[in-house]
């Protein structure tokens, strides 16, 4: 395993300064000394990625094709040696880690089918017409076309599929951008692994060295530097909203900003129609209880927040998921870091005037356990403090009790921007809550009916992104086919002799793509 960086197709350890991976589970220090990369080595590893976007940009879409499905092969190819450093590193089972490799590499084919068909580069065509009064139209066409290199940062709880392989780079590889990966800490062992299956698809597909490169510190330092660089023009970040905000700013402050998307904090709120409740309470609280502590709460869209009438039907779902979350068993978290901010907010919490906890067990200081937690609140409670939207990362959830429907609906106005919202109540009855849906809408980027929110669809319709905090920009999605929109930009060529033209925008569509000519959608010649 290397413990080096890697800058293009070398191995590089240039610095002096290592760091060590622990064992979350148990707390050990797990084998490898890995060497923070150094500012010449980010330097070298970007005028690498630039150089190759000239090349790499203009790939077809079968290169890129090829190129993605040679990567998801080498990852499988890795076998139980990287699941078994996986769970080493995150503390996580390996039927997680199992089923998240599985994700990665479909993730990984579905953009090389994407690109292949071609359709996402958005060509629309206003062919000349000369004679028209009282002027003429000139040939206009335009289509999507990579950006340049992206850094891409990688995720603390999804060390495969939001990681160094995961949808950004899948998807910015896609594109036509060369990647740079700015590893996590936590996971360097894991990052080695597939960065070198990575590059060996690389090198399998004779690609330009720089086409791909990996660099690691226990710090913030290169991370800095990549957002500033001036050849970087896009940036991909998965974790918490404080550090999304710093990568944010950095961003802004260069000479010549450029886009960071950032997906970040979010507490998914849950909103329990009273109907619902008087079938089934038990049932539904263990369905909560389930999302709620799936993988020690560390998913991006675990519900944080419960909204309910205040009446005996919520009495008695509150009882049943205080009982379901007492027999969930604690599991580890993903390091150290995590489990004292889990600790610390949680305390925060329950410190509020009008937060009741129902559910608090202390964990042993010795683990670095999530304990489950439920705490209780009103809405008046929770429409005056706005330290009771905040997230709370970890297996914990906040019921929130209203007085009756306007207060809820009250209650959802003051919510800042979320991942999704989830509303769960008979069928025939959401009618009722349409304004309730109207809100919602408004505040998150997926609005789910009779579900729970953990779970993330990778497909074409997906919206994973909301209003800010949750992303910096809403109009994107991190995951699906349509995050390979965030890495490129679009370009008019007017009046271009069709031989010039990219061959997606040429007269006869000798690729044969879907585009839009003189408004009409089809595959017609333009």
């Amino acid at each position: 395993m290397n413990t080096k960086n890697n800058i293009g197709y070398q191995i590089s350890g240039k610095g002096t300064q290592t760091f060590q991976a622990i064992n979350p589970a148990t707390r050990e220090t797990l084998p490898g000394d890995f060497v923070s990369v150094t500012e010449r080595e980010v330097n070298e590893a970007v005028a690498l990625a630039q150089e190759a976007w000239k090349s790499y940009r203009h790939a077809s879409g079968q290169q890129k094709a090829q190129f993605l499905r040679d990567i998801a092969d080498e990852i499988e190819g890795l076998g139980e040696t990287l699941v078994e450093r996986a769970c080493q590193e995150s503390g996580l089972p390996a039927g997680r880690i199992t089923g998240e490799r599985g994700r990665t590499c479909n993730q990984l084919r579905l953009f090389a089918k994407v690109v292949e068909e071609g359709h996402w580069v958005d060509a629309v065509i206003d062919p000349a017409l000369p004679d028209r009064e009282p002027m003429p139209r000139v040939d206009i066409r335009r289509m999507l076309g990579a950006m340049g290199p992206v850094v891409v940062f990688t995720a603390s709880n999804f060390p495969l599929a939001f990681s160094t392989a995961g949808g950004d780079t899948a998807s910015a590889l896609a594109a036509g951008c060369p990647v740079i990966v700015k590893a996590h800490p936590a996971h360097p062992g894991t990052n080695a692994l597939v960065s070198a299956a990575i590059l060996r698809a690389a090198k399998k597909n004779d690609l330009p060295e720089g086409v791909y490169s990996s660099v690691q510190d226990s710090g913030y330092q290169a991370g800095t530097q990549l957002v500033q660089h001036p050849q970087v023009k896009a940036v991909a970040f998965t974790g918490s909203l404080k550090g999304g905000m710093a990568l944010h700013k950095a961003a802004m402050e260069r000479e010549a900003p450029i886009p960071v998307f950032a997906e970040m904090g979010s507490v998914n709120p849950v909103f329990l129609m009273p109907e619902l409740l008087q079938q089934d309470p038990g049932g539904l609280a263990q369905q909560m209880a389930g999302s709620v502590t799936l993988g020690a709460g560390q998913f991006c869209t675990n519900p944080g927040l419960v909204f309910a009438l205040d009446n005996e039907a919520t009495d008695a779902f509150t009882e049943a998921l205080e009982a379901a979350m007492q027999q969930t068993e604690p599991a580890t978290m993903l390091n150290e870091g995590i489990f004292k901010n889990y600790e610390n907010r949680k305390e925060q919490l329950l410190a509020e005037s009008g937060v009741e906890a129902a559910v608090k067990v202390d964990a042993p200081s010795e683990a670095w356990k999530g304990f489950p937690a439920v705490a209780q609140t009103t809405a008046k409670q929770f429409i005056h403090n706005p330290l009771l939207h905040e997230e709370v990362f970890g297996p914990l959830t906040l019921l929130v009790r209203c007085k009756d429907y306007a207060e809820m609906q009250k209650a959802a106005a003051e919510l800042a921007g979320q991942l999704t919202a989830t509303i769960m109540g008979p069928e025939e009855q959401l009618a009722q809550w349409q304004e309730l849906i109207d809100t919602l809408s408004r505040k998150a980027g997926r609005l789910i009916f009779n579900g729970l929110p953990t779970g993330v669809e990778v497909g074409y319709a997906m919206q994973h992104g909301g209003p800010f905090p949750a992303t910096t920009d809403s109009r994107f999605t991190s995951v699906g086919t349509d995050a390979i929109k965030r890495f490129a930009r679009p370009v008019a060529w007017q009046n271009c002799p069709d031989a010039l033209l990219p061959p997606a925008l040429q007269r006869d569509n000798p690729l044969d793509l879907v585009r839009t000519v003189n408004g009409e959608i089809g595959k017609d010649k333009g």
